[in-house]
């Protein structure tokens, strides 16, 4: 593991990414002010939008507690003038500095436990929706796995047509197809491909009509 100036190794490396994706940049300013209280023995308690009262507040506050820790502590890598909130780490492996400062603190980290015992779940047949006429949604249910969007595009991205179409008909909401499935899987025989239009097509007929507005389709 990489470690600090005082050749202290770090616990967990995150991915920078996972800031502005997840939406959650107050973690940096909270791991900075760990570092600090950490080394000051204090402990913060900031109030929400503190941007209303000065600008920047929040950053000034940080910046002024990793000032102090470092003149109080007598450690100069905890403040660096020149990249504040950042400071130099060396690579465990060779010793050598990282070509980049990067941010250290210590945040808060909560555990969550997953175990494979109590997640694991399959389907194969079981109760549908009675509007959309798809798979409940649920292992309490004994429902399906929900294919969102996004993972319709990443399947699209890889190519797999085959795939997708029965993830989106035969194993979904098209009721002859998964009934000709069945069916078919009981006497033996080629499985037939789904033809007219799925339930969900049907449903958004529907509401259309509910507008006062026709929808015209050849499927």
């Amino acid at each position: 593991m990489p470690y600090l100036q005082d050749g202290r190794p770090v616990d967990m490396v995150f991915n920078p990414l996972g800031v502005p994706s997840r939406m959650n940049v107050g973690q940096i300013f909270e791991c900075s002010l760990g570092l600090a209280g950490g080394l000051l023995d204090r402990h913060y308690r900031i109030a929400p939008f503190d941007e209303r009262y000065e600008q920047e507040a929040s950053r000034k506050l940080v910046f002024s507690e990793l000032y102090e820790a470092s003149k109080q502590t007598a450690n100069p890598w905890v403040f660096e003038p020149e990249y504040p909130g950042k400071s130099r780490i060396f690579d465990g492996r060779t010793g050598d500095p990282f070509e980049q400062p990067v941010i250290i603190g210590k945040p808060y980290i909560l555990k969550l436990i997953h175990q494979v015992d109590d997640k694991i779940h399959g389907r194969c047949s079981g109760h549908y929706a009675l509007v959309t006429q798809q798979p409940l949604r649920g292992r309490a249910k004994q429902g399906g796995q929900r294919v969102g969007e996004m993972e319709v595009w990443a399947l699209e991205g890889f190519g797999v047509a085959h795939i997708l179409q029965e993830m989106l008909t035969y194993k979904s909401d098209h009721i002859r197809a998964r009934q000709e499935v069945l069916g078919t899987t009981m006497i033996g025989g080629p499985i037939p491909k789904p033809e007219g239009a799925p339930e969900s097509f049907r449903l958004l007929v529907r509401e259309l009509r509910s507008l006062a507005l026709e929808l015209n389709h050849f499927l």
